[in-house]
């Protein structure tokens, strides 16, 4: 596999830093951390046996997922098609302000995020290319784009991380709202400068009005909240009984467990009633509509939500396969049938502006 370094222009600094996706970081990821500059990688093109009787081109990927969680799939793919696969990676955030500077001469033929906000506001502005509703169906609508053109590849869903030695899952408030009350004072921790919590806060204010977004962040920052880097750090908080609680991604947990065994006093409370502290989130991907090998994106994507790919995810990544029957996570991750989570039009996360806007107002973004 040949790699090589491409300086962004200053430019894209800049959007990274005042743009729409300024302070997201990409700690999103199950296993490891993406930077935050752009790491451009190709995968070296696999001699199949016998050879195609046309040339099947090349495939031209801009990756928010990091190269340890996707890049084997797409080194599947490329063996299997012949298609010379040809991956950019970095961060999420990044690599979509990358789309976002270049417009209509990306060289980008598919976008891969870790987050249906970064997803949503590609989609939002007008960068996708409408699916093959045959592509769309093989994902339940909750987990697409309403307007199809682009779809979930693999879900995470939002949790209360909370230390086992100080509560157990019926000592937790039903709600994740119930947190901003005076009892849960210095008793929480989360990570405002995190992707998928800021998603989330999108999500409160889509779903349950401004006022209440913003109240419920206020009395959060008023409570005096513990901010953390990221959702590791704060399952290792929780753990360690520097706070009782966390707002993480499910996944987080079970590197600890892996790790330091049973025995790691932290475990993950799952919302099943539909509030909005359980909120369903997917990476997703989208065909841009200035591609020069459509054909080979669209591939790409039914190859990703096929059986034995949707069991990568599930087991290597601890996240949620989105198709019918496909394998279940690990053991200590429930079926994506109990959660029920709350049902938002994902797209709506690429509404980042307004949550940043609100993050700053109350205090919990400088």
């Amino acid at each position: 596999m040949r790699h090589w370094l491409k300086a962004r222009p200053a430019v894209v600094l800049l959007a990274i830093t005042v743009g729409i996706f300024a302070v997201a970081c990409s700690e999103d990821e199950p296993t490891e951390t993406p930077t935050a500059a752009a790491t451009v990688a190709t995968t070296a093109t696999v001699v199949a046996t016998g050879t195609p009787a046309e040339d099947p081109g090349t495939l031209i990927v801009y990756s928010g997922r990091s190269e340890s969680l996707i890049g084997p799939l797409l080194d599947e793919f490329e063996a299997e098609t012949g298609i010379d696969v040809r991956v950019r990676y970095g961060g999420t955030p990044a690599i979509a302000a990358a789309i976002l500077e270049e417009g209509e001469n990306t060289p980008a033929d598919i976008y891969i995020g870790q987050d249906a906000g970064s997803v949503g506001r590609l989609s939002l502005d007008g960068f996708f290319a409408e699916l093959p509703q045959e592509v769309l169906d093989l994902v339940p609508a909750q987990y697409r784009s309403q307007t199809g053109d682009w779809v979930g590849l693999s879900g995470r869903v939002r949790v209360v991380v909370y230390n086992t030695e100080i509560h157990s899952e019926d000592t937790l408030p039903a709600s994740i709202l119930d947190y901003a009350n005076p009892e849960w004072a210095g008793k929480v921790g989360w990570a405002p400068t995190n992707a998928s919590f800021q998603s989330f806060v999108t999500a409160l204010r889509v779903s349950q009005g401004e006022d209440v977004a913003r109240e419920w962040l206020q009395a959060m920052v008023d409570n005096g909240t513990v901010v953390y880097p990221g959702n590791g750090d704060i399952v290792q908080a929780v753990a360690n009984g520097e706070v009782e609680v966390g707002f993480v991604n499910h996944y987080y947990l079970n590197g600890f467990l892996v790790d330091q065994g049973e025995g790691f006093k932290a475990r993950n409370y799952y919302f099943t009633n539909g509030d909005i502290g359980g909120l369903m989130n997917v990476a997703g991907a989208g065909v841009l509509n200035t591609a020069s090998n459509p054909e080979a994106a669209i591939a790409l994507i039914e190859f990703m939500l096929r059986d034995s790919s949707q069991a990568f995810f599930a087991q290597e990544t601890t996240e949620f396969p989105l198709i019918v029957g496909a394998a279940p996570p690990v053991d200590h991750v429930p079926p994506i049938e109990s959660l029920a989570p709350i049902d938002v039009d994902l797209t709506d996360l690429g509404d980042l502006d307004a949550t940043l806007a609100m993050l700053q107002e109350v205090g919990a973004l400088p």
